[in-house]
């Protein structure tokens, strides 16, 4: 075997056998506990042991077919997977969606053959022909799990991961939503939910900072059902871990309030034991166990090295294979033992579901109210976005920053979507995204897991990554906030919901531009808003007025295709009072408008989205040729159909112009010219600024003329 010297340090080759499996013993220091006693009995020992080399070896048959994948962590950690779907996890493949299951995320995404092997095993509706054809053209088994969408769907898995350290962050965010879940649904008569979030990590899901924030979220919001699991395997893909990290990882989330603990990972009674104390210790902390595992386990030639991350093992799988007891020349063996074993499990999970029905059907007898809101929760109901907006009573007619718009907006969408909540990365006072009347979500303080409103710190990406775990988790609605200028910092997030088509998640998104003024250009975004629109399935909406806003935010909740960011202004913004308030939201509901319309022959047609449209219609007063498009979202206008975009904008008129305070190439699509912002801003009063950098219907109106 080759270890670092550090592996050396840590590891004594006290060998013992298990199903003809060497497998070595740590020699690790104590902490909170080092569990090492018996937690199962031999007969259900030697399955899980059976069941792990099997894990392997599919693992191996998988990768070697598709000479592609990350062999290392499906072999290390074996055992981790055989305790979790052998023993330790509640679940019904029968039903994989039970909204009471324990979730399991593979944060460390590389590694899916991990998951596809024990979904198959387990029961879940994953053929092992789809298995063989891992990584392969519109299988169920991509090279990353990814959430079940219109592309794939694989039954069992709970999010899309890949991006280290996001699964960590999504694993809070389930924590954080079964939380509020126990908290809205249960009653003193009936506990529907109890369930755990689970979560199995390495050293780069670690080194990512996104996991250092949600991780002190998750400790100060005392999220004490949520278990993460650390390979520590002591490796990274291009060198041992101690090449680039020294800290004590254990000590880190000691620090943060987690309960730490520290075991042998190929030892199934520590596995076992200590996964059963992390579930019934319901002390406020969420768990950490580290598990010291060998990569890539099994194979001689690359195990405990940095080469058994990738595929560097496959020519060496049948010599692997017949070293740990798998029949010689048997590709993707799986055992009569084995199957009959999860058989069982599946009998013993499913008496379990049986149980919790009858509960959940006199919870539901019970309480026919909470039953209704939450089964609207789980099939995301929402009445049309049509009918929606006549929900909402008109908005005025002064002159009013968008983000103030949204406030009393998001009051009338808490309640028409009673599963709504939100939350800000510290900044609630700027964003005016606050539910009133929804409580705090958390401990301690004035907050209870009942609570409307999340305070997730100044931390954008872990926010992004928790919100994704909420809308993963299947219950709640979500939006939250920050300036747009810190976008960025959730963009990763971001960019996984838009692949995972996760529409119960919206961004607000405020001081959306140049006008932000004597904050300067650290914080005002130019390039932002089109950065934003290059993500597939995201829609951007920058509504021009309170009327479009509404129509903004119905559609982000109304939306069943992926997610929405809603770009607010901090700046007032005149209302477009000319034009009917119901015609301003229904024309928003399209992407776009005419906002205006020409009274002579139609010669000219000027573009304009956001804070903009008003020096649209201001420059276009006095040119009865002139038409005005009102553009709050480019992503939902491409989407109607080509009449509708031929009656808004007329092949046949051809002098088009576009303003926008931003980059300018996005409307390039649209327009022969346009004003635009096409470099970082200044600092200066923020009407100053607009009018330095020719945000006016004057300098508009001057374009246009040269045009002429």
């Amino acid at each position: 075997m080759k270890f670092s010297s550090f592996a050396i340090a840590a590891v004594a080759i006290a060998a013992s056998t298990v199903n003809g499996f060497s497998a070595p013993k740590f020699a690790v220091r104590q902490q909170t506990p080092l569990m090492m006693s018996t937690a199962v009995d031999a007969e259900t020992k030697t399955a899980l042991a059976t069941a792990a080399n099997e894990a392997r070896g599919i693992a191996m048959d998988s990768i070697a077919a598709a000479h592609s994948g990350h062999m290392g962590l499906p072999l290390g950690a074996a055992e981790i997977g055989a305790v979790l779907y052998g023993s330790q996890m509640t679940y019904n493949p029968k039903d994989p969606t039970w909204i009471n299951r324990d979730r399991f995320i593979l944060s460390a995404g590389h590694g899916s053959m991990f998951l596809y092997s024990w979904l198959n095993l387990a029961g879940f509706d994953l053929p092992m022909e789809e298995v063989m054809r891992f990584r392969q053209h519109h299988s169920m088994t991509p090279g990353h799990p990814e959430f079940p969408s219109s592309e794939h769907n694989t039954p069992g898995i709970e999010c899309t991961t890949g991006p280290l350290g996001q699964g960590v962050a999504n694993a809070v965010g389930m924590a954080a939503s079964e939380k509020m879940a126990a908290a809205v649904y249960n009653t003193d008569e009936h506990k529907i939910f109890d369930h755990h979030i689970f979560a199995l990590a390495g050293d780069g899901c670690f080194q990512e900072g996104v996991s250092a924030e949600a991780a002190a979220f998750a400790a100060h919001e005392k999220l004490d059902n949520l278990i993460i699991l650390y390979d520590a395997n002591e490796v990274t893909l291009d060198k041992m871990a101690e090449y680039t990290q020294s800290e004590d990882i254990l000590k880190r989330y000691e620090a943060y309030g987690w309960e730490v603990f520290e075991i042998d990972g190929h030892d199934l009674d520590a596995v076992e034991e200590t996964i059963a104390k992390a579930k019934a210790n319901n002390n406020g902390k969420p768990k950490f166990i580290k598990c010291n595992t060998i990569i890539g386990k099994g194979m001689e030639e690359t195990e405990g090295t940095n080469a058994a991350h990738g595929e560097a093992g496959v020519p060496y799988v049948d010599k692997a294979k017949k070293n740990i007891g798998l029949p010689e020349g048997e590709k993707w063996y799986v055992s009569e033992g084995t199957r009959d074993f999860f058989a069982d499990v599946q009998k013993k999970n499913q008496a379990t579901y049986d149980a919790w029905q009858s509960t959940f059907t006199a919870w539901k007898e019970a309480n026919p109210a909470l039953a209704k809101q939450l089964q609207e929760g789980v099939d995301d109901y929402t009445m049309p976005a049509a009918d929606m907006i006549k929900e909402i009573a008109k908005q005025g007619t002064d002159a009013e920053a968008t983000r103030v718009s949204g406030f009393k907006i998001i009051q009338d969408i808490a309640k028409l979507v009673p599963y709504y909540i939100s939350g800000s990365a510290d900044l609630h006072g700027s964003t005016r995204n606050y539910i009133n009347d929804g409580g705090n979500f958390g401990s301690g303080f004035d907050k209870t897991y009942s609570g409307k409103n999340l305070y997730f710190g100044i931390r954008e990406h872990a926010m992004g990554s928790i919100m994704n775990g909420f809308a993963f988790h299947g219950l709640f609605k979500i939006s939250g906030s920050t300036f747009l200028v810190f976008a960025d910092y959730l963009r990763p997030t971001v960019r996984v919901a838009a692949l995972s088509e996760l529409n119960r998640v919206s961004y607000i998104l405020t001081h959306d531009s140049i006008g932000v003024g004597e904050d300067g250009p650290t914080h005002q975004p130019v390039e932002t808003v089109s950065g934003l629109r290059v993500i597939p399935n995201l829609d951007v909406y920058r509504p021009a007025d309170a009327e479009e806003t509404v129509a903004a935010m119905v559609s982000s909740v109304t939306r069943k295709e992926g997610p929405t960011a809603l770009i607010f202004s901090r700046q007032n913004i005149d209302q477009n009072n000319d034009l009917d308030y119901m015609a301003r939201r229904e024309g928003a509901l399209k992407g776009g408008y005419i906002a205006k319309k020409e009274t002579g022959e139609l010669d000219l047609i000027i573009i304009a989205t956001g804070s903009e449209v008003p020096h649209a219609l201001k420059a276009a007063a006095d040119l009865p040729g002139a038409r005005v498009v009102s553009m709050p979202c480019i992503e939902v206008f491409e989407r109607q159909s080509a009449e509708y975009k031929e009656e808004i904008l007329p092949s046949s008129c051809t002098k088009r112009i576009a303003m926008e305070a931003g980059v300018s190439n996005v409307w390039y699509k649209y327009a022969s010219k346009v004003v635009g912002v096409d470099k970082f801003g200044m600092s200066a009063p923020g009407d100053i600024v607009m009018k330095e950098y020719g945000m006016t219907a004057e300098n508009l109106a001057a374009e246009i003329a040269s045009m002429n």
